[in-house]
């Protein structure tokens, strides 16, 4: 336990301390959901205690106090993406709602057949689904820019892909699947360079870094908070105002109307006209509370653990018998994804289990990418800062028993 103890910022998450089946639990699904600080646990219960009351229409007490720390939470979400101002961050429950709401909001009124969106092979299913639909009811076309061997984007291809019937791109910051990290800012250059709009997932980026929209240049960038470290159902779509003004309501409902009569609707400005209904004020205050605290920590001591990490990582798992990385970008975050011959992904990830190891198993939401690299899954060790070597090395000897118990092909 010497190694997780010298980890100046593990004691800041309670759940790492928990024993699975008698021993230290190792937590390596960080891709799939980070852990919650007791910085949010506690500004949540605080919430619930002491500010709880619905927002925006109430003039006493409580709700002046929630409806505070919701605009806090929203100027805050704003700082981190380095966006314009506060109004361009509408609150949704995630990425994948975020997604949705561009493109039936955004991009579905501007489609005509023949049109063409252009995403990647690796997308994760929650930015590659809805424009497939959207291709078919609207008679688009959706067009794939492959990756190599290796799990990089082919950035010549990519480029290639762009035609004047191109209405659309979006793309992954960051692969859940490889941990590639996509050179977004040259992309959207290549993208706004023709007028083409920029949509891009970055579930998989903020949990690793400040992301700053203004430097990429998209137009929109979606993000789930429990991808960093803030509570489930809290997400954020950023969109340049402009757009977002002069999109139509993605849901009706309550706080997003402006005027109602038996002839007519009206409705309030982004952000509130896409947040109808009581939206997720607690989920917000905790992102911005773990937003905080991850300021706090030092982004630069994070990014640096984390490389170290990743290099160790990889090379410790590389080394087991009969095993293969999948996805070896030259730039990555904290994700090693693997093969081991003759085992499915989930009969792994069910031995790792005994040993306290969590892992993901399975193709993780990116089924086009798998059938790319020939593959039906893997399973994925995620990095996150509180991580340590010491987990590696129980990872690493968790696979050995695997390897023991179903042998390998040179076994």
């Amino acid at each position: 336990m010497g190694e997780r103890k010298r980890n100046p910022w593990r004691g800041d998450f309670p759940i790492l301390g928990t024993e699975v089946k008698g021993k230290p639990l190792v937590y390596l699904d960080n891709a799939a959901t980070t852990q919650k600080p007791q910085v949010v646990l506690d500004r949540l219960f605080e919430f619930f205690a002491r500010e709880n009351a619905n927002i925006h229409r109430g003039v006493y007490y409580l709700s002046v106090q929630a409806t505070d720390a919701y605009d806090q939470a929203r100027a805050r979400v704003a700082d981190f993406l380095n966006a314009a101002m506060p109004q361009e961050i509408v609150f949704v429950r995630g990425t994948t709602e975020a997604v949705n709401l561009v493109a039936r909001s955004f991009a579905g009124p501007r489609l005509r057949p023949g049109d063409e969106i252009l995403v990647t092979i690796m997308e994760h299913h929650a930015n590659f689904v809805p424009w497939q639909l959207l291709a078919e009811e609207t008679g688009a076309v959706l067009k794939v820019a492959p990756i190599s061997d290796a799990g990089e984007l082919e950035l010549d291809a990519f480029e290639n892909l762009f035609s004047q019937r191109t209405r659309i791109a979006a793309f992954t910051h960051v692969s859940n699947s490889l941990g590639t990290i996509n050179p977004v800012a040259e992309m959207t250059r290549m993208a706004k360079s023709r007028g083409v709009p920029v949509v891009i997932d970055g579930a998989q980026a903020v949990g690793h870094g400040p992301v700053d929209v203004q430097a990429i240049g998209c137009d929109f960038y979606a993000f789930s908070g429990h991808k960093l470290f803030g509570p489930y159902g809290a997400g954020v779509l950023y969109g340049r105002k402009e757009l977002l003004d002069a999109m139509p309501p993605y849901q009706t409902g309550g706080d997003m109307i402006e005027s109602v009569s038996i002839e007519k609707t009206t409705f309030r400005e982004a952000p509130e006209r896409f947040e109808a209904g009581t939206p997720n004020i607690s989920g917000a205050i905790g992102l911005a509370a773990a937003i905080e605290y991850l300021e706090k920590t030092g982004w630069k001591s994070i990014r640096a653990h984390e490389e170290d990490l990743l290099a160790y990582a990889t090379a410790k798992i590389g080394a087991v018998p009969g095993l293969r990385i999948v996805g070896t970008a030259p730039e990555k975050v904290g994700v090693v994804s693997f093969v081991i011959d003759g085992v499915h992904p989930h009969d792994v990830g069910t031995v790792l289990d005994t040993e306290g190891v969590c892992i993901r198993a399975g193709h993780h939401c990116t089924m086009p990418l798998m059938r790319r690299l020939g593959i039906s899954g893997t399973a994925r060790a995620s990095l996150s800062f509180y991580n340590t070597k010491e987990d590696i090395d129980d990872l690493v000897t968790a696979l050995g028993k695997v390897v023991s118990i179903f042998g390998n092909a040179g076994g």
